[in-house]
């Protein structure tokens, strides 16, 4: 495949993304008032996970559409004395929003499953805000398009550990509950890190393993679906209205 296609591709996976996934976010927020209030507590975190996520991939996915049709990824801004690349730019909003839809995501599955956090979830969310400062270090030299080596990998070890010791809680308790929805939102994160894990070892040494980065934001595009489905679609919505006449 030549380069020009894997460009032409690229561009057109990413805008078909931003899309749907802003498509998804604004669908929530005008349902939301259609929720029971039960519900509308139960969502709520999912609400904000994607909002944040939508609002980082913009950022990232975006300005790599927005270097391509100016013709290089390493088009820069100027702003007072620094010159700032646009793509590394994304990527570190990226990288902070997306640490945030993960926060969000222990507070749906604390919510959804009734839970209260103990050590293992304050440890988790510790190792978001380790990861937050990680980034803030100069080391990272976010201005480079391609992630530099050995920060890209320090950076996302809390990453992975917050990701994947959320996909463990999610799976323990929706087998226990038999709740098929989380089940796949768990499984959906499984897949997500094991698309995302080679891409943050070997870019720099493989560039076409990016394209993985593919399937894993389908992965994400997968979650939305099913949280969507859940607590926004109408009869998902008739249903959760009769349980709270109910209760």
């Amino acid at each position: 495949m030549s380069a020009e296609m894997l460009i032409w591709m690229e561009v057109t996976f990413n805008v078909f993304y931003l899309v749907v996934i802003w498509g998804l976010v604004i669908t929530m927020l005008r349902r939301r008032h259609e929720l029971n209030p039960r519900t509308r507590n139960l969502a709520d975190p999912v609400i904000w996970a994607f909002g944040l996520l939508a609002i980082g991939d913009t950022g990232h996915v975006g300005f790599r559409v927005w270097g391509y049709a100016v013709g290089s990824l390493d088009s820069t801004i100027q702003i007072g004395n620094l010159e700032l690349s646009l793509v590394a730019i994304g990527a570190l909003a990226s990288a902070i929003t997306v640490t945030g839809f993960y926060v969000f995501m222990v507070e749906a599955w604390r919510r959804r499953f009734n839970r209260s956090y103990g050590w293992f979830e304050y440890f988790l969310l510790a190792c978001a805000g380790l990861r937050f400062i990680l980034i803030a270090l100069p080391e990272n030299n976010w201005n480079s398009v391609i992630p530099v080596q050995p920060w890209s990998t320090l950076r996302n070890i809390p990453f992975a550990i917050l990701g994947l010791g959320l996909a463990y809680l999610i799976l323990r308790d929706a087998r226990a509950e038999s709740d098929k929805t989380f089940q796949w939102i768990g499984i959906s994160i499984l897949i997500s890190y094991a698309c995302y894990i080679p891409v943050i070892l070997f870019i720099q040494q493989v560039p076409m393993i990016g394209m993985l980065m593919i399937p894993k934001t389908l992965a994400y595009v997968a979650i939305g679906f099913l949280a969507y489905k859940e607590y926004y679609y109408q009869p998902a919505i008739r249903k959760t209205d009769e349980v709270g006449a109910l209760s």
